[in-house]
């Protein structure tokens, strides 16, 4: 199917300007299509054009009333020859409903039998829920008819009205983009409260409806605030008259913004106890998708090429004002110690790109826009932030709000409002950082005489293929190891600058580079620094000690510091640390990162019993109900290979005083004893019928798929590669416990097979669906020459659609890190004394 390319757009709206769509949905027709009529008005130069389309089946098109032949539809694109002046053109058409967020979702929850669809027509799907003209900068109002079962609700970007006992009415929205308008309909729980003058609903499937009863209260307040902070951030109200956030059953992504209702993924519902730093992660994806109201509903990009702004605005945005704004102080510590990391990670694979992505078509421009887009994105913004000061950004987006309201607008309109508000040329400055790829490496050059620093300067460094420096303006900060320590502002640019402003100062016993994360860089510590690691680390400051964290996994990926250092601080960090956000991330990483992927796999028996004893020490020091209980006890669940330990937390024995064992964690422990070899199929269908709500059919298809049974991997590569009607959720858990460290012996048939078969799930799934499958069933823990030889084999056949190569190379690419770490590794001594 064609991709729309920035040529074709500019020509279709050079001679288009859409007033006006009706569309009806009958939704009581089957479970596997629906039908959609659409009604386009439009004015037209005459010159012909193209409308898009992906139907099941077509009924009939009239355009200004006369007949046009369905035959001529070609891959999503109806010919058409409007006349000049006003046009209408009616579509009646069947739509198949999607179980891969490919337009009209439609969901049977296994608890109570009930249906629930939404339409997910993010980037270029809308034409598979209507016809459309489906571009960006095409904007117009919208009116939504549906027919629905009797006792559904609906939802849109718009307000809801019911004018008859099947049906509903979404009134005329404001003009939009068609990859912002939604539906969403079925017997949804609801709470709805007002606030400022905007109606706030909060939405779920029925059977998870005490959920949010339960947190009702938490997320109110959390969209309270973002909506105050934000209004006077930008200095525009909320731009709509209400505000819907619905929890949508196998959603694909963590959250889809449209205008007015934003639709969020249920892992976001806690049934089970959730910590505050889940809470504060779930407060920080609200806050987000409400940046997204001003940010890409007010003003929309015009092209694909400008919709990173929006993104990485948001997420800028959504970390500062959860932190400035609501109960929760630490999103820039949290986002430090895991979403910069996913940044530096993929800015280094070879489909690295600028923040500011190209965008040549629709499928690039979605490719590219990724954890560069948000996170880098994101990471530049807060250093633009520190190089402006907060006034002047606050002005520019003041400027940028009033200049385009309503409209589109793009990246070289911003940055003349900041222009325009600061009075600095920043165009070079931005070349430098939004227009290039890949990371610096910042690393310290300190001389010391008698105690005290006589030379000091930064080395800044770039890889070939991306040799750009950039300029930072960033903190150095001193610490003496006893407690003490300052800090003090510096502007690094060029391979070497000098620092003079640190020359007699007291020799530091740790020197930080980037403290309090406000650039992007990779940095290295000096000998004295690094070897006063263990002792100092835990002193430091939350946000530093995330962004060290951080830093020391890049350097194991790297072949630069050994998986063995990095567990053993992980064992002392296990001890002493505070901060929940850390303790989570840097576990989770030392698991499956370290362990799992950099970790000589001779070594990792007894990394992860080491880690294990650690996790059981701290845990034996908590006081029942300390929240940290239930961060450190999942740990240990993923690092223990003791089935009889495990069975007896099942059980409901020897867990901390004060920590139940419930539904998450309980399934968690499953997960475990399946890759034991301690849990048959009998034990994983027995709980799912026990308890069917939330993501436990999920779950459990993990669970199949890790037991070490050679009939197990075969049914789930079976499902995997073959069957097109399973859901995405179920693929997407079957190929996460495919693959285990501890059964290597067993799947390494089906290391050679996977790259066999890969172009056969291009060819099975959606895009959206096949990037988190690859990130799931890459074999990544085989990091071993045959695994790379057989990746490069396939790397170079010439038919790989752009999707699959493009994942490919990166995975590949990572799996060459890993072979290498492993071999530092292998070759390694654990410098640290006790």
């Amino acid at each position: 199917m064609p991709s729309l390319t920035r040529a074709e757009a500019v020509g279709r709206s050079s001679g288009l300007h859409v007033r006006s769509y009706h569309v009806d949905l009958d939704l009581t027709t089957g479970a596997d299509t629906f039908r959609s009529r659409t009604r386009i008005t439009f004015d037209a130069t005459g010159l012909p054009t193209f409308l898009d389309l992906k139907p099941h089946r077509v009924h009939t098109i009239l355009l200004n009333g006369e007949a046009i032949d369905a035959g001529t539809l070609r891959e999503g694109r109806l010919p058409i020859q409007p006349r000049t002046g006003r046009n209408a053109i009616d579509v009646d058409a069947d739509m198949r409903y999607s179980r891969e967020c490919e337009g009209l979702h439609r969901y049977v929850d296994p608890a109570d039998g009930k249906v629930y669809v939404y339409a997910f027509v993010y980037v270029d799907n809308a034409p598979r829920v209507f016809a459309c003209f489906d571009q960006p900068d095409l904007k117009a109002p919208y009116t939504f008819a549906l027919r629905t079962p009797t006792d559904w609700q609906v939802m849109g970007t718009s307000s809801a009205v019911r004018t008859g006992p099947e049906r509903w009415l979404l009134t005329e929205s404001a003009p939009q983009a068609t990859y912002l308008t939604t539906v969403v309909a079925g017997p949804y729980r609801s709470f709805r409260v007002e606030h400022g003058g905007v109606r706030l609903g909060l939405h779920c499937r029925d059977s998870l409806g005490d959920a949010l009863t339960h947190d009702l209260d938490e997320l109110v307040d959390v969209t309270r605030q973002c909506l105050d902070a934000y209004r006077d951030l930008f200095g525009v109200p909320y731009p709509y008259a209400k505000l819907d956030q619905v929890f949508a059953p196998e959603f694909s992504v963590l959250s889809l913004d449209h205008p007015a209702c934003i639709l969020l993924r249920e892992q976001y519902l806690f049934r089970s106890t959730a910590t505050d730093s889940e809470r504060e992660t779930r407060a920080v994806v609200l806050a987000h998708g409400i940046s997204l109201m001003w940010m890409a509903g007010l003003v929309t990009s015009g092209w694909w090429d400008d919709l990173w702004l929006g993104q990485a605005f948001a997420d800028y945005m959504a970390h500062r004002i959860t932190s400035e704004a609501t109960r929760f102080p630490g999103p820039p510590t949290t986002f430090a110690a895991r979403r910069k990391g996913q940044a530096y990670v993929a800015d280094q694979r070879p489909s690295t790109h600028p923040v500011a992505i190209d965008g040549a078509d629709v499928q690039s421009a979605l490719l590219d826009l990724d954890r560069i887009s948000y996170f880098k994105g994101h990471s530049v913004i807060r250093q633009l932030a520190t190089r402006l000061g907060d006034d002047a950004l606050r002005a520019g987006l003041r400027r940028y709000f009033a200049d385009h309201a309503h409209g589109t607008a793009g990246f070289a309109d911003f940055l003349s409002a900041l222009t325009a508000a600061t009075g600095q040329d920043l165009e070079d400055w931005a070349q430098r950082w939004f227009r290039t790829a890949n990371v610096t490496t910042l690393e310290p050059e300190i001389e010391v005489v008698d105690g005290r620093i006589v030379r000091a300067a930064v080395r800044q460094s770039a890889p070939r293929s991306h040799p750009t420096l950039r300029p930072h303006t960033l903190d150095i900060g001193l610490y003496d190891g006893a407690g003490g320590g300052h800090r003090m502002r510096v502007q690094v640019d060029g391979p070497l600058t000098a620092l003079p402003q640190l020359v007699g100062e007291a020799a530091p016993r740790f020197l930080l580079l980037n403290d309090g994360d406000l650039s992007y860089a990779k940095i290295r510590f000096d000998p004295t620094s690094l070897a006063s690691l263990p002792g100092i680390l835990p002193t430091l400051e939350p946000i530093n000690r995330a962004m060290v964290w951080c830093n020391l996994l890049l350097a194991v990926q790297d072949g630069a510091f050994p998986a063995d250092a990095h567990l053993d601080l992980v064992t002392r960090m296990v001890a002493v640390e505070t901060e929940l956000s850390i303790l989570a991330e840097v576990l989770e990483q030392a698991r499956n990162d370290v362990a799992d992927r950099f970790l000589d796999p001779v070594r990792r028996p007894a990394a992860m019993r080491a880690v294990a004893a650690a996790l059981r020490h701290r845990l034996a020091t908590l006081a029942p109900g300390d929240e940290r209980q239930v961060t450190l006890f999942r740990a240990l669940v993923d690092f223990s290979a003791d089935p009889t330990e495990l069975q007896g937390w099942l059980d409901g024995a020897d867990t901390p005083v004060g920590l139940p064992v419930e539904a998450d964690l309980a399934w968690r422990i499953r997960y475990r004893l399946a890759v034991l070899g301690r849990l048959d199929t009998n034990d994983i269908d027995h709980a799912l019928r026990t308890d069917p709500r939330g993501d436990s059919a999920a779950a459990a298809a993990r669970c199949h798929a890790a037991r070490p049974d050679s009939a197990a991997k075969a049914s789930a590569w079976r499902t995997i590669t073959r069957d097109s009607s399973v859901s995405s959720y179920r693929l997407w858990a079957l190929a996460e416990g495919f693959w285990q460290p501890e059964q290597a012996d067993l799947t390494a048939p089906y290391v050679p097979r996977f790259f066999v078969e890969a172009p056969g799930l291009a060819r099975l799934r959606g895009d959206l669906v096949l990037d988190l499958l690859l990130r799931f069933l890459y074999p990544r823990h085989a990091a071993r020459t045959e695994t790379l030889t057989a990746a490069a084999d396939l790397l170079a056949r010439e038919e790989l659609p752009v999707p699959l190569r493009r994942r490919m190379a990166d995975f590949t690419d990572d799996l060459r890190r890993a072979a290498r770490a492993r071999t530092v590794s292998a070759n390694s001594t654990v410098a640290w004394g006790r």
